[in-house]
């Protein structure tokens, strides 16, 4: 996932390097001139952030599942051992042997 990363962030850059100058960024009521770069650094760092928002409730969500999966593990394992004493308790000694 970070090299793929990298990539894209080496494409974005020589991308914004090779386009440079002076643009009218106008939005709404707003305008003014700025770079090219720092319009497309701009958008991409946006696009990285929006991508992560989207991506925070699957995060959260397999946490909380993650997070179950090892109390049941916990209990489960607990269970056993308690299963395996009380099988060792009641199991009689072998024949022919006297305790």
């Amino acid at each position: 996932m970070l090299l793929v990363l990298v990539a894209l962030l080496a494409l974005v850059a020589a991308f914004a390097v090779q386009n440079p100058g002076v643009i009218v960024v106008r939005f709404l009521t707003f305008s003014g001139y700025t770079s090219l770069l720092v319009v497309i650094v701009a958008a991409f760092a946006a696009g990285v952030a929006s991508a992560g928002l989207v991506g925070l409730p699957g995060f959260f969500r397999r946490r909380s599942e993650a997070g179950a999966a090892a109390r049941r593990i916990r209990e489960l394992e607990a269970e056993v051992g308690d299963l395996k004493k009380s099988a060792a308790a009641t199991t009689p000694p072998p024949a022919g042997k006297t305790p």
